[in-house]
């Protein structure tokens, strides 16, 4: 019988060849990270299985398959060929542990396509990339991200330590799904009853259990998530704020208070006096109203309420008055 890294190397062995063709045993064994020899030795096991392969010698031979000898997927359109290709985020799937079996899985298919399939998703593959992390972010550290995967996908407990608002606390959870959004790895599970969302790299330690758990009847992730988000956005605190802002820097303004302020921005009137642009912003969390309005510099005055521009104005002398001393001798 066939130990399970053998059987996975000659069904990789297979798959190399439905793709590319001849090649040579050099060349096999680097792929697999193996001898020659023990290529030589997988060739002959799956001429003795049936499979029509065979090896020529010499400086121009190679292992090849019968030509004509492939599985196809039936059914499949270029459409859902691409889709598969593009749907492989190679980080995430490297966080989770899945990093090589995202890499088969995408072998698997390249090689069961038919041929003109096969280009179009080849192509798709060295023209697009998906980068889930946002801009000037490095990802969050999530050392205990294949636990909890291994957990949710075996549906074992699993004791944690989470760290919130400077404490640490002891959670044992049942583990009900992963989410990534904007680069942050986020799992949904379910504590004394109560199904919630945690932060994964806030986990410090996680432990699994044997002990497993039955699944809430009727329990959907994309659809728990999305009631998530919609409930966190509506109960987010928010402020209306009025500014003036330099007609030239409008369109710099979506970087310190966000593309959703700015789509749903309201504009006062025409140019004023001084030909600048009135605008009324809603912006969530207000105790980052002010540091985030300032970023714009003097291209941008806070108009109303006067607590946020008392506090604009105070952050403003502030980090002037710092600098005045900084440069006096």
């Amino acid at each position: 019988m066939l130990g399970p890294m053998r059987a996975s190397r000659l069904v990789t062995l297979l798959l190399l060849l439905q793709i590319r063709g001849r090649m040579t045993a050099g060349e096999l064994a680097r792929e697999l990270e193996v001898s020659e020899r023990t290529v030589h030795r997988d060739v002959d096991a799956l001429s003795e299985a049936g499979v029509p392969i065979y090896a020529e010698r010499g400086p121009l031979g190679g292992v090849q398959l019968v030509e004509g000898y492939r599985t196809r997927l039936t059914g499949m359109t270029a459409e859902e060929a691409e889709a598969v290709f593009l749907s492989g985020l190679p980080g995430p799937a490297a966080e989770l542990g899945l990093g090589t079996v995202v890499t088969a899985a995408r072998l698997k298919v390249l090689a069961a396509l038919p041929a003109e399939l096969r280009s179009r998703a080849s192509r798709l593959v060295e023209r697009f990339h998906l980068d889930a992390t946002g801009w000037f972010q490095t990802g969050e550290s999530v050392p205990h991200l294949a636990t909890l995967a291994a957990s949710v996908w075996e549906g074992r407990l699993v004791d944690i330590t989470y760290e919130r608002a400077n404490q640490r606390v002891l959670r044992r959870l049942e583990p009900l799904g992963l989410v990534l959004k904007s680069g942050i790895w986020y799992v949904v599970a379910r504590h004394e009853g109560q199904i919630r969302t945690y932060r994964v790299s806030r986990v410090v330690e996680a432990t699994p259990t044997d002990e497993r758990f039955t699944r809430p009847d009727g329990f959907d992730l994309p659809t728990y998530w999305a009631e998530s988000i919609a409930a966190y956005e509506q109960e987010a605190p928010r402020v209306e704020v009025v500014v003036r802002v330099h007609p030239e820097h409008v369109d710099e303004l979506v970087d310190f208070v966000g593309r959703p302020a700015m789509i749903d921005a309201e504009r006062l009137g025409e140019h004023d006096a001084d030909g600048w642009v009135r605008l009324r912003l809603r912006l969530d969390w207000p105790e980052e109203a002010p540091g985030r309005l300032l970023g714009l510099g003097g291209h941008l005055e806070v108009i109303d309420p006067p607590e946020i521009r008392e506090r604009v104005e105070a952050m403003a002398r502030g980090a002037l008055e710092r600098y005045v001393r900084a440069a006096t001798p």
